[in-house]
């Protein structure tokens, strides 16, 4: 299993940063994705540009606080911990994956891969807060 823990600070309320990332409806900002299919109020669906889909499954919802799912595709299973802290001023996050590669051929570039997706996304919610 590979594991990867990315921190960022904004300049933002805890309260858009928290609606920004965990929104199923807004996802424009992500430059990684095509859509997002909500299958029901625990589960839904992530299709990259290329139409690959990875199914999630949300394990915790502390509002504003913690958020949490499992992930799952062709490739790799996983969960991730999405930890916010922060007040009216500045938001503070911590996101860690955690993935076991579903090929053999696939575990040396796991963490790799994990770690490039990680700095994209930040990348694009930094652009998306401003």
């Amino acid at each position: 299993m590979a594991a990867s823990t990315i921190k960022a600070a904004f300049d933002s309320d805890i309260t858009k940063v928290w609606e920004t990332v965990t929104s199923l409806t807004n996802y424009s900002w992500r430059s990684d994705l095509s859509k997002i299919e909500i299958i029901n109020e625990k589960q839904f669906k992530e299709y990259t540009k290329s139409g690959y889909a990875t199914l999630f499954t949300v394990t915790s919802n502390d509002y504003c606080r913690r958020w949490e799912f499992d992930m799952e595709n062709g490739n790799i299973k996983g969960h991730w911990i999405g930890v916010f802290t922060g007040n009216n001023a500045h938001t503070k996050i911590e996101f860690t994956e955690s993935v076991t590669a579903k090929k053999w051929i696939m575990k040396p570039f796991v963490k790799a891969y994990l770690k490039k997706q990680q700095e994209l996304y930040i990348s694009d919610l930094k652009k998306a807060l401003k």
